[in-house]
């Protein structure tokens, strides 16, 4: 997953140039409200290195992610995501998110009542295969110098 620094608005206003930040660019709307709604994670897999263990997000198993729930409200880009799996650890949270026009999902998780601006990592992972009823959020690692894609497969649950 590749892991991102967001810059604040008076360093880019102090250089008045343009950036190529993934947080800069233009949303893809379309995107958006086709993942608006409340959705699970049925599988996670690596294509081609199935034996191979990634911690996702910085904060378990990326198999813990499996029957993870999680809320994306395309109005606000705001949401929730939680954990819930058997012999993983509990976790739920707020989220920020937004589809760059590049297909690019850039994700926040947040600490309770805290605000997005004040995060400063975040995620970037590609969407791919957008239905009505199922999507998919594509990381890609590094895996002894070689990229490997971590494929979260999300089905909807409303």
């Amino acid at each position: 997953m590749k892991k991102i620094f967001f810059v604040t608005a008076i360093a880019l206003a102090l250089f008045s140039c343009k950036t190529s930040s993934v947080t800069a660019t233009k949303l893809d709307r379309g995107i958006q409200t086709g993942v608006k709604g409340n959705w699970v994670i049925s599988s996670v897999s690596y294509p081609g290195s199935e034996y191979i263990k990634v911690n996702s997000f910085q904060l378990a198993d990326s198999k813990c992610f499996e029957g993870s729930t999680w809320k994306f409200v395309s109005n606000n880009n705001k949401g929730t995501m939680a954990l819930t799996k058997y012999d993983c650890p509990v976790f739920s949270s707020p989220i920020t998110w937004f589809v760059n026009s590049n297909g690019e999902f850039v994700l926040k998780i947040l600490d309770a009542g805290e605000k997005a601006k004040k995060v400063r990592d975040g995620y970037v992972l590609h969407v791919a295969n957008l239905t009505e009823s199922s999507f998919q959020l594509i990381d890609k690692i590094n895996v002894g110098g070689k990229l490997t894609d971590v494929v979260y497969q999300f089905q909807r649950v409303n």
